[in-house]
């Protein structure tokens, strides 16, 4: 029996052999592929500004408008002393957007009672007005021009033009603020000889419609 154990060891080793010399390369002997392509369902990155809120527009200043306003009136007629008395009254017009640029007329009603020489005030005060002027945000800056009626308690009443400027903040679409400085003069006011100047200093309230 001993004979046969080297031959075992012999026809064991002849065929364990074959069997590991056929044995696979281990993982680093594959080779390995590197690229830098990026997979084509990659994800792309974009900017949308469908969620961003929307800046408003600049306020519409165009339709029409009735209001109040309130102030001090300076009268000078040459003849006495400058007086200055307290001024008020109505105010109805119509203003039309351009865009940048914004074009309108009133009618100012405003009632007073101003000394304008010995025995004679300023009672009331009419005017045709035309205004313009540029937007700024909300705001409007804008001139003022126009013709005036002034009368008078005893010395009847004389036309008479004014020139000004002002400024008026929408604080929404249908109200608005502001002030106005108007400068008025009625030359040989009703014949009489008399020059009459009247400066108004008014803030103002209206309700757009």
């Amino acid at each position: 029996m001993r004979p046969l154990l080297p031959l075992l060891a012999t026809t064991t080793l002849a065929v364990a052999a074959p069997a590991t010399a056929e044995t696979p390369p281990t993982a680093f002997q594959q080779p390995v592929l590197i690229t830098f392509d990026a997979p084509n369902d990659t994800p792309t990155a974009s900017l949308s500004t469908q969620s961003r809120p929307t800046l408003s527009s600049s306020a519409n200043w165009t339709g029409f408008y009735i209001g109040g306003q309130l102030g001090v009136g300076v009268v000078d007629s040459g003849i006495s002393s400058n007086d200055e008395d307290f001024i008020g009254g109505v105010t109805f017009g119509y203003d039309h957007d351009f865009g940048r640029w914004v074009l309108g007329g009133a009618l100012d009603y405003d009632f007073a009672d101003i000394n304008a020489g010995p025995g004679t005030s300023i009672e009331e005060i009419f005017r045709v007005k035309l205004r313009g002027g540029p937007k700024i945000g909300n705001g409007l800056l804008y001139g003022a021009a126009g013709w005036a009626n002034a009368d008078t308690d005893t010395a009847g009443r004389d036309d008479g033009w004014f020139i000004g400027a002002g400024y008026e903040y929408l604080v929404s679409s249908q109200f608005s603020v502001g002030g106005e400085v108007l400068y008025h003069e009625f030359d040989n006011f009703n014949s009489t000889g008399i020059d009459v100047e009247a400066t108004t200093i008014q803030v103002r309230a209206t309700f757009r419609f």
